[in-house]
C-alpha cells in the first residue's frame, strides 16, 4: 500500500513538474508554491554553465541512488524560471540545494555521487540520532567510517552544546546520541556524560574538564575546534571546499599533490609517493596526529596557488594553518624515502625547516598576480578564440580611444604652429 502511494505521488509530482528521461525531476516556476512539501534535493543551473553540464551525468546516477527514499531529486532552469532563481536566491551555477519544509541547506563539498548522496542521507535525518538497539554501536561502525557520539542522559551543558553543533556540522558528519548501557562492551566512557569520534578503529574522546564544561564560552570554542578537527579523518582528500575548514585545525597540512585524470586515476609513481606518505602517518599515527593532518589533492591547483609556482606532480607540501607559510622539501619528493620525509616533518615541527609564503601585503598582491595569469592561461588553453574576444576587443577600442586622444592633440598642436607664420606672411 506504502509502495503504491509513493508511486502515486511521484506521479502526481511528475505531472507538476516534468521529469526527465533519468530519476531527476525537472522542476519549473510552480515549485516555489510546492517547495515545502517534502523532502528535495535541487540543482539550480544554467544550461551554458559547463560546470552544469559536466555535473549532469553525476546527478543522473545521485537520482537512482536516491530513489528508494523520501528525498526527490530535482533540477531547475534557472534561466528559464527566474522566479525559482529569485526565490531561493541563487548566486551561482551549480547550486545544490537540500530543501525539507522552511529548512534549506547548500551542498559545499566535492560533488561526486557519494558525496552529495551521503549530504543528502545525513539531511533528511534528525541531526542528533538516538540508538535504540544494544548491538547498534557495531552496525555504526560498519555503516560509517567516521562518526560522533554522545554517552550520557539528554541534560545538562555538555548535551545542549553537542545539539546546538550536531545542527552546524550535520552537511559534513554524522552524530548520535546512546546510554552507557548500550556502549558498555565496546566504549570506556571516563564520565557520567562522553563526546566521542569514531574513526575506523580508533576512538578518541573529548577532554571535558569541569573549569570547560561550566563555562558556555569555552565549552562552545573548545568543542567546535574539536570536532572540526576530528570531521576529516586520518587522511582526507582535500579540496577547495575543506581546505578553509582544514585552516581552522591549527594543525600543519601534509598535503600530498597528485594529478587525477578524467576518470580519477592516477600514475603508479603519484600511487607510491601517496601511500608511502600515508603509510609514515599510520606507523607514527599516536605521535603525529595532535601536530599535524594529513591529506592529499587530487589537483595541484590549489598547491600552486599556495606554493606560486608550478610543482611537479607527486609533490610534498606542508602548510602552516597558524601562520599561512608554507614548507617544500629541498630534494625531489619523488627520490626521497620515508626516513627522510619523517626527519623533514620532524624539521617543519621544530620550525628548522625552510619557510616560504606567508599573508603579508606583498605576498598576497604575488598571489593575486599568479592567480590571474593562471586564469588567463587555463582560458586561453581551454578557448583561445572566445579569449581573444574576451580580452581583445576591449583592448581594441581602448586602443582606437588612446590613438584618436593622442592623435587630437597632435593636429591641434600642429594648427597652433602654422597660424602665426601664416600671419607674418600676410603682413
Amino acid at each position: 500500500m506504502v509502495i503504491m502511494f509513493r508511486h502515486l505521488l511521484l506521479l502526481i509530482v511528475s505531472c507538476l513538474y516534468g521529469v526527465s528521461s533519468s530519476r531527476v525531476l525537472e522542476l519549473s516556476d510552480k515549485f516555489v508554491e510546492f517547495s515545502q512539501d517534502g523532502v528535495w534535493l535541487v540543482k539550480f543551473y544554467a544550461p551554458w554553465c559547463a560546470h552544469c553540464r559536466r555535473l549532469e551525468p553525476v546527478w543522473a546516477h545521485v537520482a537512482q541512488a536516491l530513489y528508494n527514499t523520501p528525498i526527490r531529486v530535482a533540477k531547475a532552469d534557472c534561466t528559464r524560471f527566474t522566479s525559482v532563481a529569485t526565490h531561493f536566491n541563487i548566486q551561482v551555477f551549480p547550486t545544490i540545494m537540500f530543501i525539507q519544509g522552511s529548512t534549506r541547506h547548500i551542498f559545499h563539498g566535492e560533488r561526486t555521487k557519494d558525496e552529495m548522496v551521503k549530504f543528502a542521507m545525513r539531511m533528511a535525518q534528525p541531526s542528533v540520532q538516538k540508538l535504540a538497539e544494544t548491538d547498534s554501536f557495531g552496525l555504526l561502525k560498519d555503516a560509517h567510517d567516521l562518526f560522533f557520539g554522545y554517552v550520557g542522559k539528554h541534560q545538562g551543558p555538555l548535551w545542549d552544546m553537542y545539539t546546538i553543533l550536531a545542527s552546524k556540522y550535520q552537511p559534513h558528519a554524522w552524530f548520535y546520541s546512546m546510554s552507557h548501557e548500550m556502549v558498555k562492551s565496546d566504549l570506556n566512557p571516563k564520565n557520567e556524560s562522553n563526546i566521542f569520534v569514531c574513526n575506523g578503529e580508533d576512538i578518541y574522546y573529548f577532554e571535558a574538564t569541569p573549569e570547560i564544561v561550566h563555562n558556555k564560552e569555552a565549552l562552545n570554542v573548545s568543542l567546535d575546534r574539536w570536532i572540526n578537527a576530528e570531521r576529516f579523518g586520518h587522511f582526507p582528500k582535500i579540496t577547495s571546499s575543506n581546505i578553509n575548514h582544514l585552516m581552522d585545525t591549527g594543525k600543519y597540512i601534509v598535503i600530498v599533490v597528485v594529478a587525477e585524470n578524467k576518470l580519477s586515476e592516477i600514475t603508479q609513481t603519484e600511487r607510491d609517493f601517496k601511500e608511502m606518505v600515508e603509510g609514515i602517518f599510520w606507523k607514527r599515527k599516536n605521535e603525529l596526529r595532535d601536530k599535524f593532518q594529513f591529506g592529499w589533492m587530487g589537483s595541484p591547483d590549489i598547491a600552486n596557488s599556495i606554493a606560486m609556482s608550478e610543482l611537479t606532480v607527486p609533490h610534498l607540501l606542508v602548510l602552516n594553518s597558524t601562520t599561512n607559510h608554507y614548507h617544500m622539501p629541498d630534494d625531489d619528493p619523488v627520490l626521497m624515502t620515508p626516513e627522510a620525509v619523517s626527519i623533514f616533518l620532524d624539521q617543519v615541527h621544530s620550525q628548522m625547516a625552510p619557510t616560504y609564503g606567508g599573508n603579508n601585503w606583498l605576498i598576497r598582491i604575488n598571489r593575486a598576480f599568479f592567480e590571474s595569469r593562471t586564469t588567463l592561461i587555463n582560458m586561453w588553453r581551454g578557448n583561445p578564440i572566445l579569449t581573444t574576444l574576451v580580452f581583445g576587443l576591449p583592448l581594441g577600442f581602448l586602443s582606437l580611444i588612446f590613438y584618436s586622444i593622442c592623435c587630437a592633440d597632435i593636429l591641434d598642436a600642429d594648427e597652433e604652429e602654422e597660424n602665426p607664420e601664416t600671419h607674418e606672411k600676410k603682413d
